[in-house]
């Protein structure tokens, strides 16, 4: 955590005033913890908000001793690092119970059961994206010891949670997530998040294959890119951190995200918030799953395996699809019912101008009149800002090089400003987003010229070529569009 004084934020006075009442004081209100996750664009670490949270004592072997004797799906993977991600669809499954998982992860040489056939020096496991009310549907009081709402989300616990277990090396690939933003608390163990900015999608290699509802997957690896067929992956704009227990990081929406477990045993539970944003990107989605289950499954009706998740589990007939995209279109309209049909009409359209403008608020602010609205939503950003401090810690862009395996959370932070109280403050990150804009503005173009003369082994366009085409999100987001904007008139 950093150090700094006190006496030069507002909100540590607030907090030194009320800890004259108790000996432990959270940093944030509810109030203001969501307010500044609603108004913050870039990743954060929330520090001292969770130090009564029951959740805290959730180590694996305390889950273990809850959960007893129930089997829980584990997913294998390699220790080997590859430049092709490993993604789910090529990774084995193990079901076993948390005992079983921490007996094989002491490395005993002579383990037998359900990891019997997996050398622990050379794989990882991971129990991830494991719904807590499906998990603990017997133990519902557990709920409980999860308290988002100490973030200004009311009612919302463990039920709206889902937890993740992880030996060393167990990790998902870079993807980034269509709905929401994330909330995720860290109990046990030391996680490392890359991340990357909305910006930088065309520099992450978008695709939909393997298809999974709501996440958009990269093609790199991004510990160890292949950059001569990615050369545009040099581009982007990689933010690191390292997340240690007790701490919440905030992860904004469509930031792109590779997680990986650098401790023996890792525990995180979290959390997605809803965003209005989220009903057209309902839309989107359901676009891209019409698409590509329509193509895959006519490629080969047989076998869904090496292209559809594990944890898609549903229905993937072009009848299904079709009845899940006319529910999407129904509730974006129901939505917003009680909006006229030339704000509709604007909503559809001036979305994508939107979130442009908003990224540029910087060169705005003197704008009046008809820019009013930047000018608050910059305003209340560059208020969210200037709370960053100790108990809020801003995750920045990392320099080039890789930190150390034991770094701190302060690893990638070196472009930071810091006062001469040592205290620690976001560098101007609206200049680099604007800068990146431009950049993936022509990034398509220099993508596609880069192709224009493919070797001949690169002549032959396949169905997942196709579909990296089709459901590119930029491409979803125009189609969702033109669909709402035909069905409004």
């Amino acid at each position: 955590m950093a150090a700094g004084s006190e006496a030069s934020s507002p909100l540590s006075l607030e907090a030194r005033a009320a800890g004259d009442q108790g000996e432990h004081v959270k940093p944030f209100t509810p109030e203001k913890a969501k307010e500044i996750i609603m108004s913050l664009q870039q990743p954060a670490i929330f520090c001292n908000m969770v130090f009564d949270w029951p959740a805290r004592h959730w180590t694996a072997k305390y889950l273990s001793e809850v959960l007893h004797g129930k089997q829980i799906r584990f997913r294998m993977g390699m220790k080997t690092i590859d430049t092709v991600p490993q993604f789910e669809t090529v990774c084995s499954y193990v079901e076993a119970t948390l005992e079983e998982f921490l007996t094989w992860n002491c490395d005993q040489s002579c383990v037998l059961g359900p990891f019997k056939d997996y050398d622990h020096s050379k794989f990882w496991a991971y129990a991830d994206y494991k719904y807590l009310i499906s998990l603990f549907d017997d133990k519902t009081d557990v709920f409980q010891d999860v308290i988002w709402s100490d973030f200004g989300f009311p009612g919302r616990n463990g039920q709206e949670s889902t937890l993740w277990i992880g030996s060393l090396g167990a990790h998902t690939p870079c993807h980034l997530d269509s709905y929401g933003c994330n909330l995720v608390f860290q109990v046990q163990g030391r996680k490392r998040w890359h991340l990357f900015p909305p910006e930088d999608t065309p520099f992450l290699y978008p695709t939909r294959i393997p298809y999974e509802e709501s996440s958009v997957f990269s093609k790199i690896n991004v510990v160890n890119p292949d950059l001569k067929r990615f050369p545009q992956f040099q581009k982007a704009q990689r933010h690191m951190v390292t997340l240690s227990p007790g701490q919440v990081l905030f992860v904004p929406r469509h930031w792109w995200h590779y997680v990986e477990s650098i401790d023996p045993v890792t525990v995180s539970i979290n959390s997605w918030i809803e965003l209005e944003e989220d009903h057209l990107a309902r839309v989107e989605e359901a676009i891209t799953r019409t698409l590509v289950c329509a193509l895959k499954t006519a490629e080969d009706p047989h076998d869904t395996r090496a292209w559809l998740n594990p944890t898609e589990v549903e229905e993937t007939s072009h009848e299904v699809n079709c009845h899940y995209l006319n529910g999407a279109v129904a509730a974006f309209f129901d939505h917003y019912k009680t909006s006229k049909l030339e704000e509709i009409q604007e909503l559809i359209t001036n979305k994508e101008k939107m979130k442009k403008e908003d990224l540029n608020m910087c060169n705005h602010l003197e704008v009046e009149g008809a820019c009013g609205q930047s000018i608050t939503i910059a305003a209340r950003k560059q208020q969210a800002a200037s709370l960053f401090g100790p108990d809020l810690v801003p995750v920045s862009l990392s320099p080039r090089e890789t930190p150390s395996e034991g770094g701190g959370i302060f690893e990638s932070n070196s472009k930071d400003f810091v006062d001469k109280d040592g205290q620690h403050f976001a560098r101007p990150y609206c200049a680099d987003r604007q800068r990146m804009m431009s950049n993936s503005e022509s990034a398509g173009v220099e993508q596609i010229a880069s192709r224009s003369a493919p070797a001949p082994s690169q002549t032959c366009v396949s169905t997942d070529d196709l579909l990296d085409c089709l459901v590119n999100p930029q491409v979803t987001r125009m189609v969702a569009q033109l669909l709402l904007q035909g069905k409004s008139l």
